[in-house]
């Protein structure tokens, strides 16, 4: 029965017939319990919860970011990318929905099993590819007729603007995407079975004056390792401090390669500024350190080590005897 409110007249209408019989009360009651059925749609699965669409969407508006920030390095114009939607829906239905000649860009993204696709719309891709070549950023869709040379120009733009992606998953794992195969007709392009359930993040992209969409297209294989991790409870329950020795590897690492000028001080003296102004080529200036004495290393300006002078493949060299250790230069 319905949940409207009856007036006085149906109701007595409704006593009426139930005391002579014309309606049975429980059926009356039979109707009030019967359970609703939903229908379940075999075909399109949906094999992630709304947490981990959600946790998806979270790590894609940051790839968004980066990507935002890479292209308008790029292409020297106004780019401006966001998340659209993110869906879970049948591999064939992404296929569907796509142009039918359009830019497929195929990823392996190691260690995860299976690939990425992300699809450009050609519009989006040719403004791209004008600016890089000098052009204002027109877009022209000429996409099944792409020369060589304008196939390699595109692959290389896209495979290294997808390197963003590891720095965006870089919290729940850390891949090497790589691309792995350049389309551009979605009917030769066979990733997973039809019915197979992938993740479908769809980007508004505006290059310039252009905009279009990229969708990012993940197949429920790829991301089956890693499921629990895009839960909210995972994230909630990792403690800040199993994340510092991440943190303090990737410092480490980075400082590692850090660029730092290195001297070695031959010896000083002191002189007059008079005798400085009569300073001419060929005039030696004595200096307060004996050949036989080591010499001072300093990184930076600081003092680290002591060393003596030499050749190493005849080109000047100076080897390292000791570390200089003592107060706030303490060189270890």
């Amino acid at each position: 029965m319905s949940g409207e409110v009856l007036s006085q007249s149906e109701i007595d209408a409704l006593l009426s017939a139930i005391s002579t019989g014309e309606m049975d009360a429980d059926e009356l009651k039979k109707e009030t319990v019967e359970k609703k059925v939903k229908v379940y749609d075999f075909k399109r699965a949906l094999r992630f919860s709304k947490d981990q669409i959600r946790s998806l969407t979270r790590i894609h508006e940051n790839f968004a970011r980066l990507l935002t920030t890479f292209f308008s390095a790029q292409l020297r114009t106004y780019v401006q990318i966001s998340v659209a939607s993110a869906d879970q829906i049948p591999y064939e239905e992404f296929i569907r929905s796509i142009p039918k000649m359009t830019i497929l860009n195929v990823y392996d993204v190691p260690p995860l099993d299976g690939r990425i696709l992300m699809e450009v719309n050609p519009n989006i891709a040719y403004a791209m590819m004008d600016r890089m070549m000098g052009g204002k950023g027109s877009s022209i869709n000429k996409v099944e007729n792409l020369t060589e040379i304008e196939t390699k120009i595109m692959a290389s733009t896209f495979e290294r603007s997808f390197e963003n992606l590891r720095e965006a998953w870089a919290n729940v794992v850390d891949i090497d995407p790589m691309l792995a195969d350049f389309e551009v007709n979605p009917q030769f392009l066979q990733m997973v079975s039809p019915n197979e359930t992938v993740v479908v993040i769809s980007l508004n992209t505006t290059i310039g004056e252009t905009s279009g969409m990229i969708n990012i297209c993940i197949p429920h294989v790829v991301l089956e390792p890693i499921i629990p991790k895009l839960s909210v409870h995972y994230w909630m329950q990792t403690d800040k401090k199993d994340r510092e020795p991440l943190e303090i590897a990737a410092l480490e690492k980075r400082l590692k390669q850090a660029d730092i000028p290195v001297a070695v001080e031959l010896g000083g003296s002191e002189i007059s500024i008079q005798d400085f102004l009569m300073l001419d080529v060929g005039d030696v200036i004595e200096l307060n350190q004996l050949i036989e004495q080591p010499l001072t290393i300093k990184v930076g300006d600081v003092p680290k080590f002591v060393g003596q002078p030499g050749k190493l493949n005849k080109k000047v060299a100076v080897q390292v005897l000791e570390t200089l250790k003592g107060g706030d230069d303490d060189g270890e």
